[in-house]
């Protein structure tokens, strides 16, 4: 059998103010094409926390799932630094 590999980020919560829905920004390390410089992109996305267990400055561990919501793609796995 297959395993199913299912793509993960690392994340620092940005916003907690919603009912169990993180912001998350991930930074990406881009080349720049035309002149190869490494280059830091960031993205938010937002992502599905069930127990409200992370909040703002906390570092966690999102992996891609089914559509949740219009912009939820994400679900918070695990808290992997906490601000505390």
């Amino acid at each position: 059998m297959e395993q199913k590999t299912t793509k993960t980020i690392i994340g620092k919560v940005v916003s907690d103010k919603m009912d169990k829905t993180r912001v998350v920004a991930v930074q990406k390390r881009k080349t720049h094409a035309q002149y190869g410089k490494q280059v830091l992109r960031e993205m938010k996305v937002y992502a599905h926390d069930e127990e409200n267990r992370s909040h703002v400055g906390d570092v966690v561990e999102l992996e891609f799932s089914r559509p949740l919501s219009k912009t939820k793609r994400w679900v918070v796995t695990k808290v992997i630094e906490s601000r505390d």
